[in-house]
């Protein structure tokens, strides 16, 4: 059964939205890293979301079922939110807003492979096909860009690429443990209990890390617009295009969140994108789109 031909505007307005969204997360989070530091702006962005979410939960009836599941689901938020939000927050601190976001556009592609390795989900042909070309694509971006040596400003940008990456693996292992176990709770309660987990993960590490000297207004304004605008709102404005489109093709925003990153980091940072980066770029949504199945007939 195909979606009404009524829907399709609706759909499309918010999935650009969820990309353009998705893709300020970069900018605004470097902006409160500048301040901050990354563990405190990561710990934050998820205390935030998580008090944005709470009364949204009560008032929609879900807190006994949070409460039936609430061991995996702090647990899930944990390495779906705090751990991905800390490598990218320190990822950001060294590399530029395009380039993390063109690395966090292999998640589904870690998807896949943990999928395969935990689930047995074997990938066919063209699917083991993208994993190869996305790999590659990464490899390609990561020997170009990353180097161990500090550069003038003491930073190290191979530690910044291997943060993102581990950022997705942890995202592709918090997939798997969710279609495992998690697959029948309301995605609300999903997304309310796991900004919470992620809070409580990051409570004690973010106390200890906070700033000596107060943050200014626009670091602040840059961490509310991360809480509740990119990992919020974005979280309902998600489960809203799953509910209308179905998965697979919700998940293809991936592709497009380095776009507005990318536009928003050359805008905003005066940061540049080389013709090498645009090129992985597009090895590596080939790949993902590949390994994801979002290439192939159904």
């Amino acid at each position: 059964m195909t979606s009404p031909a009524p829907s399709s505007r609706r759909w499309l307005i918010d999935f650009l939205l969820l990309a353009a969204i998705w893709g300020s997360s970069f900018l605004f989070t470097r902006l409160a890293n500048q301040e901050f530091g990354a563990l405190p702006t990561a710990g934050m962005r998820v205390a935030i979301a998580a008090l944005f979410l709470l009364p949204l939960l009560l008032w929609r009836g879900g807190a006994p079922e949070l409460g039936r599941h609430w061991r995996r689901v702090l647990f899930i938020g944990t390495i779906n939110s705090g751990l991905p939000f800390v490598g990218f927050s320190y990822a950001l601190l060294a590399i530029s807003t395009g380039l993390s976001a063109i690395l966090n556009a292999t998640v589904p592609l870690f998807g896949a492979l943990i999928a395969w390795l935990w689930l047995g989900d074997r990938p066919g042909r063209t699917r083991l096909l993208g994993l190869a070309i996305g790999f590659l694509g990464v490899a390609l971006l990561a020997w170009r860009k990353a180097s161990f040596r500090p550069d003038a400003s003491g930073l190290v940008t191979g530690w910044a690429v291997l943060a993102c990456l581990a950022a997705c693996i942890c995202y592709g292992i918090a997939a798997s443990y969710t279609k495992r176990h998690l697959s029948q709770v309301d995605p609300l309660v999903m997304a309310t209990g796991s900004q919470t987990g992620a809070a409580l993960a990051l409570l004690l590490p973010t106390w200890w890390l906070w700033p000596a000297q107060t943050p200014g207004l626009r670091a602040w304004l840059a961490l509310l617009a991360a809480g509740v605008l990119c990992t919020g709102l974005a979280y309902i404005l998600f489960f809203r295009l799953i509910a209308t489109v179905g998965p697979a093709r919700s998940l293809s925003v991936t592709f497009v969140v380095p776009v507005f990153a990318v536009l928003y980091g050359a805008l905003f940072l005066g940061e540049s994108v080389t013709p090498w980066m645009l090129f992985c770029g597009a090895v590596i949504v080939l790949g993902t789109a590949l390994s994801a199945g979002l290439l192939t007939k159904r």
